[in-house]
């Protein structure tokens, strides 16, 4: 099972179904979405995810709307009834909007408001499996109601974009954050803390990657910069111009050609006066830089 369909099934079975105010508020959630329309002068819902249809025929049974008709149409269920809850929408064409009575009586109560956003995950919300990469959708049939659900999430500090598709509208958010946020406004409470859990984990393996990089790209660095002081080591020595160095730089010398893979720190511990790795550093540039000279001559 998907991780969407994990928070759906949490979703339907809340069970809050006594308080009328909130199924409506629910319903209306669903009916804005994507997955609901107006065709021949009924109302229809589709959906893939079996939880969505029964819990959509409760919340229609709850209201006293018995007349109602599921169908299977390929893997979609499709539940077709005549249009109720006439002041909470506008039905025109293939659209159903909210009226402007629906969005005061959704937005004068935070549960309203909570259950209002649950219909409209429940009824076109999708979300990736969090493992792999962050984003949370909710699709609507139209631009105004997808900006009503988004001044709802801004009430309560939840960070959501618009989307303009080419039939349809939706807003998402690929942060976290946000995405947790939604989910217990929403009320799935069991999904916050997967969810959190899953993002402990990929925050860990992200800091243990970026360290491993880190260490990486300086060992790669460490190892091209000692491949370079011993080729110039080895031209001295092929023109036999070590005697000449001073004997720090020869005993530098001596001690790189020997510990190839040793740190500059290191190698400033093995002399016999030990230095610190800025010193061993401008020693072994000195000897660079001779065998550049030596090889533009």
């Amino acid at each position: 099972m998907s991780f969407s369909s994990e928070i759906k099934e949490e979703l339907s079975k809340l069970s809050n179904l006594a308080n009328k105010e909130l199924v409506k508020a629910e319903l209306t959630g669903y009916l804005t979405t994507s997955n609901a329309s107006y065709q021949n002068k009924h109302v229809k819902y589709s959906t893939e995810n079996e939880y969505n249809i029964n819990r959509f025929g409760k919340l229609l049974s709850n209201l006293g709307c018995m007349n109602y008709q599921i169908d299977m149409r390929g893997k979609n269920f499709v539940i077709t009834f005549e249009p109720i809850l006439e002041e909470q929408f506008f039905y025109a064409e293939s659209d159903i909007l909210l009226s402007n009575l629906a969005k005061q009586v959704i937005l004068k109560q935070e549960n309203i408001q909570k259950a209002f956003m649950r219909g409209c995950f429940l009824g076109s919300g999708s979300m990736n499996n969090p493992k792999n990469t962050y984003h949370l959708e909710l699709a609507f049939s139209c631009g105004e109601n997808a900006i009503f659900a988004l001044d709802i999430l801004e009430q309560y500090g939840i960070s959501f974009k618009l989307l303009t598709k080419k039939k349809n509208y939706a807003i998402y958010t690929k942060e976290g954050e946000e995405i947790s946020k939604f989910l217990a406004l929403a009320g799935a409470n069991h999904s916050v803390l997967a969810f959190e859990e899953i993002r402990v984990y990929r925050d860990m393996r992200n800091h243990v990657n970026r360290k491993v990089n880190c260490e990486t790209a300086n060992l790669n660095k460490t190892i091209d910069a000692a491949v370079k002081q011993i080729e110039a080591i080895k031209i001295l020595q092929k023109e036999n111009r070590l005697k000449d160095l001073s004997p720090s730089l020869q005993e530098i010398a001596t001690l790189r050609i020997e510990n190839p893979d040793a740190s500059l720190a290191e190698l400033g511990a093995m002399l016999s006066k030990p230095i610190g790795k800025s010193g061993v550093n401008h020693r072994l540039k000195a000897i660079e830089k001779l065998a550049e000279e030596k090889h533009k001559e």
